[in-house]
């Protein structure tokens, strides 16, 4: 997808949430698990339930791989599903994948032509012919983590290299990659007040940002450090969503949970107008 699809749909819905599609069997209602594919029931249903209120959807691939071949043929379902029904929404690979060469052309080839995700989570540990391969793939995009939001981001991303924190080094080299405008970042909730100066190097690129709500990252502190002229920011909610309630109701639940972000957020969108 083209990232001015993106914008004009964050326009249209007034809207910048992103839906994580972890869906675990062991937490969706119980009356689904009778379903042939229960996972696709589930998100299905979701994402007919939630599509209004959002721009993009994410599956986090370890909760398929997570359920061996079946986990895979609900993962295709469901994006046959969004990309036949919702062309409009943007999709995201939650991968983390991260390898060199001719590996990382298979990644890519797997989640952007045989499942056509829009967009893939990288981790850029290996460096640049790790990334490259990704960027190849035109109106793709690749989502490199920055700065996560959980505890360990600080064991490593936040280590100082002569005077220089290691996240810092990733987003500076990263820009140099070839197709580098194809970039999104992962800067976590959490760490809201790291915005600011990460902006100075990225001011323009999409940030995908986990950590609202269950993680107890601000909306507010992120769209203050973080948002731009086109907002470039895609927020992230999963469990709050998803799971928002066990019962008949889910799928309303969720709706009416991913109408209060998308009110929050139309808030936020409200000011930089202004």
């Amino acid at each position: 997808m083209d990232i001015i699809k993106l914008i004009e749909q964050i326009s249209i819905k007034k809207s910048f949430l992103c839906v994580g599609l972890d869906t675990d069997l062991e937490k969706v209602p119980k009356h689904l698990l009778t379903e042939e594919d229960p996972i696709f029931a589930f998100n299905k249903a979701i994402i007919d339930a939630t599509h209004p209120y959002c721009v993009a959807y994410k599956p986090n691939i370890a909760f398929y791989e997570a359920y061996g071949l079946q986990g895979w043929t609900s993962l295709g379902r469901t994006m046959d599903y969004l990309n036949g029904n919702y062309p409009e929404i943007f999709t995201i690979a939650d991968a983390k994948r991260g390898d060199i060469g001719n590996t990382s052309t298979r990644y890519a080839k797997a989640f952007f032509e045989a499942l056509n995700f829009d967009s893939i989570t990288i981790a850029p540990y290996m460096g640049r012919d790790s990334v490259e391969p990704f960027l190849a793939f035109g109106d793709k995009h690749t989502i490199l983590l920055a700065l996560t939001s959980n505890q360990g981001a600080f064991d490593f991303q936040t280590k100082k290299i002569e005077g220089q924190e290691l996240y810092k080094e990733v987003l500076m080299v990263s820009k140099t990659y070839a197709n580098a405008e194809r970039l999104m970042y992962v800067v976590g909730a959490t760490k809201a007040t790291y915005l600011k100066e990460i902006r100075e190097i990225v001011p323009n690129s999409f940030l995908l940002v986990p950590g609202v709500g269950a993680q107890g990252g601000s909306l507010q502190e992120v769209c203050t450090y973080g948002m731009t002229k086109d907002v470039g920011l895609l927020v992230n909610s999963s469990r709050g969503i998803l799971y928002a309630s066990t019962g008949d109701d889910f799928a309303e639940a969720a709706a009416e949970q991913a109408k209060k972000i998308q009110v929050e957020m139309e808030v936020e969108l409200v000011k930089i107008r202004k």
